[in-house]
């Protein structure tokens, strides 16, 4: 029988052992997120891109007699002359428009148009944004040197924004590769990922939740965000074609617009509708450029059925919100990463709490049937 100071001592004992190897687990956590963080958005998406293409990986591996590294080989081919180029050009294109405002802004080569007499008969705002749009539209030197140093700040954050677009764009080619070597090792993947559920929920719900996660991933991934992004690949690139000013800028308005659900004509009809207005189109060129517009506006119609429907059951403000705030926080990259994260995590919490819920029930129904 120990006595109190014995047991005193090996408690205050077992405790320090405890404390100690937290502290070093702690230390080691800090460690291996400060050398990973740098690569987290492009791992992250890495890992997305290959859970929704996973499926696509195991038919073409059929037809290379189950061979999954040369499948995943030609799955990465396909998907950097498919979508990676297109988007680098977009990328480029969005940067030069966004080095052209600032230039056009500082040397007073930006043309805007004057302000219609209605805008300052609008409620609330109309009064003070019809006296700055006319400010802007017939003194922009005198309008931007009033605003200083906001101006300055904003040209910063500008030029930064485009000086951090090629390196999103390299993140964007590896995470394809990455995503390649995952899926080329995925049965392991799967039976790894069931495990970690299984550890973290228990064995009895790990492979529930291992499956929501999968399908969450998949139907964000597709539904919305590969709706959102192809069709606004196909908007930008026909705003090159066309001619359109800022073409790389209102294609991630429509990228946007794609994800919270609103048409891609929401860009495609101002684009036709300033070829027409503006005097800088031949007809034949003018009518072909409006078909093309109109068509890709409405490329989600083929594509819905195509990328198997709308995605999720999560909100759309969840995903919309996931989508911005990845954006803020991480870039482009983090656009598609934030809005799969915020949504898995919206699904894991609501699946925890109804099975919470139906534990509850069972054990009020258990308690009643006692009594």
């Amino acid at each position: 029988m120990l006595s109190f100071n014995e047991l005193e001592q090996k408690l205050s004992r077992r405790l320090l052992d405890v404390l100690i190897q937290a502290g070093l687990i702690t230390v080691l956590i800090a460690f291996c997120y400060k050398i990973f963080s740098p690569f987290m958005s492009m791992m992250l998406w890495a890992l997305i891109l290959a859970v929704t293409l996973f499926p696509l990986h195991q038919r073409i591996a059929r037809r290379f007699d189950g061979k999954q590294g040369r499948a995943a080989t030609v799955l990465v081919l396909l998907g950097v002359l498919l979508i990676v180029v297109p988007t680098v050009i977009l990328a480029s294109s969005f940067g030069d428009s966004i080095i052209d405002l600032v230039h056009g802004a500082k040397d007073n080569s930006l043309a805007i148009p004057l302000p219609s007499e209605t805008v300052a008969s609008w409620p609330i705002i109309g009064a003070k944004l019809y006296t700055f749009w006319h400010a802007a539209a017939t003194d922009l030197p005198a309008l931007i040197q009033s605003m200083q140093p906001k101006i300055g700040d904003v040209t910063k954050k500008a030029l930064g924004l485009v000086a951090g677009i090629g390196g999103d764009m390299l993140k964007f080619l590896f995470s394809f590769i990455i995503a390649g070597v995952i899926m080329a090792y995925g049965q392991d993947g799967q039976h790894s990922a069931r495990a970690i559920s299984r550890r973290f929920v228990g064995a009895a719900k790990g492979d529930e939740f291992a499956t929501l996660s999968t399908a969450t991933i998949r139907a964000v991934a597709q539904g919305v965000i590969g709706i959102a992004f192809f069709q606004a690949i196909l908007v930008g690139i026909a705003l090159l074609i066309a001619g359109i000013p800022f073409a790389g800028i209102l294609a991630i308005v429509a990228l946007v617009l794609g994800i919270a659900q609103l048409p891609a004509l929401l860009i495609s009809l101002p684009a036709i509708a300033y070829i027409w207005m503006s005097g800088s189109y031949d007809t034949v060129p003018a009518v072909l450029y409006s078909i093309i517009l109109v068509v890709v506006g409405m490329a989600d119609n083929v594509l819905k059925p195509i990328l198997l429907g709308r995605g999720v059951d999560a909100p759309m403000p969840v995903i919309l919100l996931g989508a911005l705030g990845g954006m803020v926080s991480a870039g482009i990259l983090g656009m598609f990463v934030g809005a799969v994260l915020l949504a898995l995590g919206y699904q894991i919490f609501m699946a925890w709490v109804t099975i919470q819920n139906v534990e509850s029930t069972e054990v009020d129904a258990a308690d009643a049937v006692q009594e």
